[in-house]
């Protein structure tokens, strides 16, 4: 028996955009999820606004607290999802929401291949700064661990280990102030790094470029908590 447009949304559509949202983390805790739109507007596959609120997820590692998103104008392969076969975006859409994390979120999140390789690329893009010639082969003969973060008042510090090639141990810390310069743009501030040579502790302002993609409207550091709120544009 055909559904009707009414039973489309509630018995195929949500559950299809909850089981697509679920395979793009690892886990999430009280998704909750709601679609706004005409009958016939869905089924010409346009969905005007989805909004979703998720609490401790976790993607591709990296812990997340609560997670506040609303994306709107979405196409999605409606025929193919009433015969049962996965959701898929046909176009980019335009996500703006919140991320909430706490210091133990990205404590947790450190030994995620996501969060260590953007550290390491910091530490590369800071060795080049200094100027150390190939920057990349340089820290490959070393073997770096990041254990520990604190969050300060628009500031955070991170402690690692450094294992040298004659296989003796150090301690390291960096510490910095973080300032959104512009919906695409950061920057570290007082940047302070302590044993970890050829690294000298004082290090020029450092900016980072987000990209196209994305466009931060506030950036919130204090004591134990991070908060962002801005907009992404996720592409199919």
């Amino acid at each position: 028996m055909a559904l009707s447009p009414s039973n489309l949304i509630s018995k195929i559509l949500s559950p299809a955009l909850r089981l697509w949202l679920r395979s793009q983390v690892e886990q999430a805790e009280e998704l909750e999820i709601q679609i706004q739109g005409q009958d016939r507007q869905i089924l010409r596959g346009y969905v005007p606004e989805v909004s979703l609120q998720t609490r401790r997820a976790i993607y591709q590692g990296l812990r997340l607290g609560q997670v506040l998103l609303q994306g709107e104008n979405i196409r999605i392969n409606i025929g193919q999802v009433v015969k049962g076969k996965p959701l898929q975006l046909l176009e980019p859409i335009q996500v703006s929401g919140e991320v909430q994390l706490t210091e133990t979120d990205l404590q947790d999140s450190l030994s995620s291949t996501i969060l260590a390789n953007a550290l390491t690329e910091l530490l590369i893009a800071l060795l080049e700064r200094q100027g150390v010639a190939n920057p990349q082969n340089f820290l490959a003969s070393f073997v770096v661990k990041w254990r520990a973060i604190t969050l300060g008042m628009d500031s955070f510090s991170l402690e690692g280990t450094i294992l040298f090639p004659d296989r003796q141990q150090q301690i390291f810390k960096l510490c910095a102030r973080l300032i959104l310069i512009n919906a695409q743009s950061l920057l570290l501030k007082e940047i302070r790094l302590e044993g970890f040579p050829p690294l000298t502790d004082a290090i020029q302002d450092y900016p980072i470029d987000l990209g196209t993609d994305v466009a931060i409207a506030s950036l919130t550091l204090r004591p134990g908590e991070l908060a962002c709120v801005g907009q992404l544009l996720i592409r199919p």
